[in-house]
């Protein structure tokens, strides 16, 4: 068997472990990059560009189907399946392409094929072949879907959304399990190309949404286009017993109720789970939580006291891109200047749904300070639906909470849905990482007339409650699904 000896190994060729690599040479080590499955990316290849790919072509066909609001009335309106979907192969597969030359420039012996496992808290075995001393180790595994393994009896047509971006044609018809990000995104898009789509979801969760007032809007906006069944449980999926090859799906209401109905795939939209439990970490000597998931500081992200460190999906904090890339250049860099480790810059959250109306939450959400403020903390609103850009548009829905501190006036987060979503959340987490307090935030210029202005509206509502008295304490009210 081959050994090698090497500064820092990386497990995992994802966004975070290339930036772990990354910061670990530019740190002065030799480091080695370890991959067992093929090179690209969650979000370039099954994540967030090919999912956006998807909406961009259900955008295109909404907006003919919204244009006779306007007075514009477009002729006979055909979605190609087949181009869309091969569209969407090639501007993913593109994407990836760009990933792959940035492999390239990784010199081979530097990069290292076959799955790692630990045989000690320093060495790492790769499959059969190799054996890896390091000095310093980064996990940097990524997550994988969840599909329970009783619906997998069902076949192949139980799918995640790993295999929608690799149709060759849209469907007649999907169910979607989950009102997370995904399955919003691939629900609605799917359903705007004229997919017959369901959205299950065991509880009332929308997103990532917590704040009871948007959460609650957020399910009226969305129910008045898609059909969502809050409060229902997924109790089989099965194949259909006539030789067709669709799906039986047996669904269980909050009444009781049971309801079959038929499908050609079910897309299983549930969560996902980190990559860790094939890893020996019983072996790496660490401390792991209930789940099997390492113990680790999220600004230095070491695992205890110990040489390894942990970035990513993998340590299931937050599973987005801009994320991982933090988490792996700080985990690089203290695997380099190991054991001399410095806390690193952990960004304000950001997290964005890009469903319509999109979904954005950001710095501190509402559940979180309950748990930190105990209910003293000030809420100011503003609706969309009289907002004036937004009713130009014809977006005009949704709902925008932003939570602000009473003393200091410091702005700390908010949630929202509604039109540009996306854009108000970035322009909102600068402020919050900023420090900003609410006053200097209305200080600042709002153009006329921008859908902008609604932030104003919401920062004006909240200067006005934060010069009132705070609150008795008081405990927040439950929103975890199924309440």
């Amino acid at each position: 068997m081959k050994q090698l000896h090497t500064d820092v190994a990386i497990i995992g060729a994802g966004s975070a472990g290339l930036t772990a690599y990354r910061a670990a040479r530019a740190g002065g080590k030799r480091a080695v990059l370890i991959e067992s499955g093929p090179y690209g990316t969650t979000c370039a290849r099954v994540g967030c560009m090919p999912s956006k790919l998807l909406i961009a072509a259900a955008e295109a066909a909404h907006a003919l189907a919204a244009a006779p609001a306007f007075g514009v009335h477009p002729g006979q309106v055909r979605i190609d399946g087949q181009a869309v979907m091969a569209r969407v192969r090639s501007e993913r597969d593109r994407f990836v392409g760009f990933v792959l030359e940035g492999m390239e420039h990784i010199p081979e012996a530097d990069k290292l094929r076959g799955h790692a496992r630990f045989t000690g808290p320093r060495a790492l075995q790769l499959d059969e072949h190799t054996l890896v001393q390091a000095e310093r180790i980064v996990i940097a595994t990524g997550s994988s879907p969840v599909v329970p393994k009783e619906w997998q009896q069902a076949g192949a047509r139980v799918i995640t959304s790993d295999a929608v971006f690799d149709w060759t044609d849209l469907p007649a018809s999907v169910a979607v399990v989950g009102t997370g990000v995904i399955g919003l995104e691939l629900g609605q898009a799917l359903h705007r190309l004229g997919v017959r789509v369901a959205i299950y979801a065991r509880g009332g969760s929308v997103a990532q949404l917590g704040d009871p007032q948007v959460l609650a809007e957020a399910a009226r906006v969305l129910s008045a286009e898609l059909d969502i069944r809050f409060q229902t449980q997924v109790a089989a999926v099965e194949r259909a017993q006539d030789g067709s090859e669709q799906l039986v799906l047996t669904s269980r209401d909050a009444t009781g109720q049971q309801r079959q109905e038929r499908y050609d795939y079910v897309l299983s939209a549930i969560g996902r789970n980190p990559n860790v439990h094939a890893l020996n970490l019983e072996l790496a000597q660490i401390a792991l939580d209930r789940r099997g998931i390492p113990l680790y500081d999220r600004h230095t992200m070491q695992c205890g006291s110990s040489a390894i460190f942990i970035a990513g999906d993998a340590d299931d904090e937050l599973p987005l891109l801009g994320e991982a890339a933090d988490q792996g250049k700080i985990a690089g860099a203290n695997a380099a200047r190991f054991p001399a480790v410095q806390p690193g810059l952990r960004r304000t959250p950001l997290t964005v749904a890009f469903c319509e109306p999109q979904i954005a939450t950001l710095g501190a959400g509402y559940q979180a300070l309950c748990a930190s403020h105990n209910r003293r903390f000030a809420v100011g609103m503003v609706s969309f639906s009289n907002q004036g850009r937004s009713r130009v548009m014809l977006q005009n829905h949704g709902m925008l909470r932003v939570y602000g501190e009473f003393g200091s006036g410091r702005f700390l987060g908010a949630e929202m849905i509604g039109p540009r979503a996306e854009h108000i959340g970035h322009l909102l987490s600068w402020a919050c990482q900023a420090g900003l307090t609410v006053d200097a935030m209305l200080d600042m210029p709002f153009y006329h007339p921008v859908v902008e202005e609604g932030v104003r509206t919401a920062l004006r509502d909240l200067a006005q409650q934060l010069a009132k008295e705070p609150p008795a304490p008081q405990p927040c009210p439950d929103c975890t699904p199924g309440t």
